[in-house]
């Protein structure tokens, strides 16, 4: 068995499965011994360069010593001593530094047999020479020539041996250096190589498989030959390319999926805003109610709907529209009271609810005995005429939606089906969302209507109270006058039937008058934001009327004045006017307008003025009255002055307008 088979062979209990190279790992170990060998050869070369340092010395030293054998004898044949002592101790220093060696330099003899062979023959004829030299009387001349002769000789041998140990350890320095080349070639096709096996043959794998994913195969896979870093990457690959197979197989299913809900989701935007335009343009609430069954039904998809109002005390549903709904039910559930059904919810307990309706028989145990506790705590009708409508009619689902005003309930909205149904969140928020809507729309025509009626009524009775102050009073007069002429006839008195034709045809006159100063009244409209044109109309009417001459001024740059307060202003002057007519006797009017700071009208005429004995305005005085209940609608104030015979002035001033933000007592009035 080999010992890859034995790596891959299940685990042994207490063998614990050995872990891949890494990546890093390997390219460490292959740098490790790339460096070591490196290092060692290095070491080799340097120990044999040192040896080669240490051994050219020795043969340098070597060399001295046979100079200083020739100077030893000369000296030996001068005879003198001083100098013989110097020669011996130089040439013994020789002799102990090739003994002992000297690293500094560095100098040392090769450790080779013939090498320290030949050293010691030379310290032996050595020892023999120097006995022979020191000898008394010393050898001649031609014995020291010949004795110093043989010893060169045997110098000459040893630094021989030194150089043969020399041309050794340069060879094998050669051999060192060549080996250092080849195995920096060997370990640049090593590293190459491995960086093929390791990082680009890994590498191009990946890469064709990139290419044929994005060429749109995602069967490609990539071979895993190793558990490094690379083998992670191509498994991580497989496990993207199967992934996107996976996605691109469901891409379809959901990309449809996605479709139909955005689809669903823009049919319900659609129902929403066709729901909310219809609210706003509905004029009635039957009109509102059947408009909104009809696009309900389609929205929801139902087979029918029915729209039900409900009183303020939620005491009975009414049946408001529908659409799909056959006769007969609509006949039987024209009017609902609350809690008989399972329409028609009552307000503490309504919600939004799914209504099975299966028979008696169809029903399961658990469904049986759900719709009894149901029918018992309505506890008004039996099952079968709590049930019998919807069932008679073909339908399986109803789908009940309270309309909710704040805490209010005004209605319901029911949605019949032949088919069970459910609801999703998002269909039962489109049909929330629908009720919400409607009730708003139920609410508003409620309220416009009771504007437009006390809108009604509000005129009304300004017509009553114009008609009281003026024709009213001017009939009651002619009434008296008339039982005047009747009493006048009986008495044939012809001076006072005479004066009261007079009187009756001045108080006709004045009647007509004050027609037509209410038709002015009525008619009179601003319809712009200066008040200044319908100021001139004004006046150049009561100038037709009365010849009286008028002058209008307006002084100073002012806001404009809202149109309801333009109204009420031109009535007070107006009536302010009458007064001038009826009862100053006067020969021109001046109107005098101010804007700023606050806006103020004065209304000054020429007549006869009040009478400093008369009494003071009171509640009986009806158009001082009148001016000062239309001046308090505007938050404005009328005063009064007036000189015997010098005329009447009426002032009526506008309240200062609020800063910016801060709305006036009657826009908080009318915005609550």
């Amino acid at each position: 068995m080999t010992p890859a088979s034995l790596s891959s062979s299940p685990s042994h209990p207490g063998h614990r499965p050995r872990r891949p190279w890494t990546l890093s790992a390997k390219l460490s170990l292959i740098g490790a011994v790339v460096l070591l060998l490196a290092l060692a050869v290095i070491a080799l070369t340097l120990s044999l360069t040192w040896r080669l340092e240490g051994g050219a010395a020795a043969v340098n030293e070597a060399g001295r010593m046979r100079m200083q054998t020739w100077r030893l004898a000369q000296a030996l044949g001068g005879g003198d001593s001083g100098e013989i002592s110097g020669q011996l101790e130089q040439f013994e220093h020789s002799l102990r530094l090739l003994r002992s060696g000297d690293p500094a330099r560095p100098l040392f003899l090769p450790q080779d047999t013939g090498s320290l062979a030949a050293f010691a023959a030379v310290q032996a004829d050595w020892q023999r020479l120097r006995a022979d030299w020191a000898a008394r009387p010393a050898p001649s001349q031609q014995q020291l020539a010949a004795q110093a002769e043989a010893f060169v000789l045997r110098i000459d041998v040893f630094v021989s041996a030194i150089e043969l140990q020399l041309a050794r350890l340069t060879t094998w320095l050669n051999a060192l250096q060549f080996a250092m080349v080849g195995l920096a070639l060997a370990a640049a096709l090593a590293l190459l190589y491995a960086g093929y096996l390791l990082i680009f043959n890994p590498l191009g794998r990946l890469q064709a498989g990139l290419a044929r994913v994005r060429q749109g195969d995602l069967d490609a896979r990539v071979q895993i030959h190793s558990g490094d870093e690379f083998g992670a990457l191509s498994e991580g690959f497989n496990q993207m390319a199967e992934t996107l197979q996976q996605l691109y197989q469901s891409l379809e299913a959901k990309v449809e999926e996605k479709t139909l809900g955005l689809e669903a989701q823009n049919a319900r935007l659609a129902a929403l805003y066709k729901a909310a335009a219809w609210v706003s343009e509905a004029d009635s609430l039957d009109e509102l109610a059947q408009g909104f069954a009809r696009q309900l039904r389609a929205a929801a998809q139902a087979d029918a709907t029915a729209v039900r109002w409900s009183d303020e005390g939620n005491r009975r549903y009414l049946m408001l529209a529908s659409d799909g709904l056959p006769p007969e039910l609509l006949d039987e559930e024209q009017c609902l009271p609350t809690g008989d059904c399972f329409c028609g919810q009552a307000q503490g307990q309504a919600r939004t609810r799914i209504i099975p309706i299966r028979p008696w028989s169809e029903q399961p145990a658990a469904g049986q005995q759900g719709q009894q506790e149901q029918l018992g705590q309505l506890g008004q009708l039996e099952e079968a005429e709590l049930l019998g409508h919807c069932e008679r009619a073909g339908f399986r689902t109803v789908i009940s939606v309270p309309l909710r005003l704040q805490e209010r309930i005004v209605g319901e909205l029911n949605l019949f089906y032949r088919q069970p149904r459910t609801l999703g969140d998002e269909d039962r928020s489109l049909l929330e969302t629908l009720a919400s809507h409607l009730a708003g729309a139920i609410e508003s025509l409620r309220v416009a209507a009771l504007q437009r009626e006390s809108a009604l009524a509000e005129e009304r009775g300004m017509l009553a109270r114009e008609l009281h102050d003026s024709i009213a009073q001017g009939l009651s007069f002619l009434k008296i006058q008339v039982a005047l002429l009747r009493q006048a006839l009986q008495r044939a008195e012809a001076t006072q039937i005479a004066a009261t034709v007079a009187e009756l045809d001045a108080g006709v006159q004045e009647s007509l008058a004050d027609v037509r100063a209410l038709l002015l009244h009525f008619r009179t409209r601003t319809n712009a934001e200066d008040i200044g044109p319908a100021l001139q109309t004004c006046l150049r009417k009561f100038e037709h009327q009365t010849g009286l001459s008028t002058h209008l001024s307006i002084e100073g740059q002012g806001l404009p004045l809202a149109p309801d307060v333009q109204v009420q202003v031109l009535h007070v002057l107006q009536e302010a006017l009458s007064n001038v007519r009826k009862h100053a006797g006067a020969r021109a009017v001046w109107l005098e307008v101010q804007q700023a700071p606050r806006w103020r009208f004065e209304l000054r005429d020429d007549g006869c003025g009040i009478a400093d004995d008369a009494p003071e305005p009171d509640e009986t005085h009806v158009g001082l009255r009148i001016m000062k209940e239309r001046a308090e609608r505007i938050g404005a104030e009328v005063e009064l002055s007036s000189v015997a015979g010098a005329g009447t002035c009426v002032v009526l001033t506008l309240a200062a307008r609020p800063p910016a933000g801060k709305p006036t007592e009657q826009q908080a009035g009318a915005q609550a």
